[in-house]
């Protein structure tokens, strides 16, 4: 199972951005999906998670509001939009991939991923 992530970049605060993460090697479908997120310095974080299907989202309180988590199956990827963005965002992303087991719950810790993609970083200004 691979994930690759993309789409980081050098924002100014008030910015946007639109990260990537695609998916091979394994039915896409069966998967939750979630963004987290790493300072210097600091622990990773939750961001944003999505279900198997997309009809369910949940999201950190520090970005609900300003960030949007989608998938299409049918590509095999998820997405991060991020509007908004401030210095306090900068940092690496990366994709995690859980196995769905359709039941309901939001995956938001570490332990609940199977599989990691590399990080992509960004970076904003103020």
């Amino acid at each position: 199972v691979q994930l690759q992530a993309s789409g980081g970049g050098l924002v100014q605060a008030g910015g946007s951005l639109r990260l990537s993460c695609s998916v091979s090697g394994t039915t896409f479908s069966s998967y939750a999906m979630g963004w987290f997120r790493q300072a210097p310095g600091k622990e990773r974080q939750f961001v944003a998670g999505i279900n198997w299907s997309g009809e369910r989202t949940w999201y950190a309180d520090s970005v609900s509001g300003r960030f949007t988590i989608a998938r299409d199956n049918t590509k095999n990827t998820v997405y991060l939009q991020m509007n908004s963005l401030q210095p306090e965002d900068t940092a690496v992303y990366s994709c995690g991939a859980a196995i769905d087991g359709d039941i309901g719950l939001e995956y938001t810790e570490l332990y609940d991923y199977h599989y990691w993609g590399q990080g992509t970083q960004v970076t904003v200004s103020s």
